[in-house]
């Protein structure tokens, strides 16, 4: 099973999309991950963890600990994709609109 699959049956059995562990969201985390693998390997950016996220409900505006929200770690990546699904996603929040598969 691929780490996306365990994400998504943890998600599926009502694991928290906004959990922290050690001062960064789920999202923020992902960003970062999708961000420094890209760095270190060279291969291009993907949003399969943050994409999943979003879908399950994670909060695109909720900062780690360090402050820097979602969008933030994404521009400090260049992460093109990623800002381009937060920022979708954030307006769907700013409207009032469902953003997430669970409604949240």
């Amino acid at each position: 099973m691929s780490d996306y699959e365990t994400l998504a049956v943890l998600l599926d059995s009502e694991a928290d999309p906004n959990e922290v562990c050690f001062g960064l969201t789920l999202l923020t985390h992902a960003i970062d991950l999708e961000g420094d693998s890209h760095l270190q390997s060279g291969h291009p950016l993907h949003t399969a963890g943050t994409a999943l996220l979003l879908a399950y409900g994670a909060d695109p505006r909720l900062p780690a600990a360090d402050g820097r929200t979602p969008l933030q770690i994404a521009e400090c990546y260049g992460h093109e994709p990623a800002k381009r699904l937060l920022q979708h996603f954030l307006g769907l929040a700013a409207e009032g609109t469902p953003g997430s598969a669970r409604g949240k």
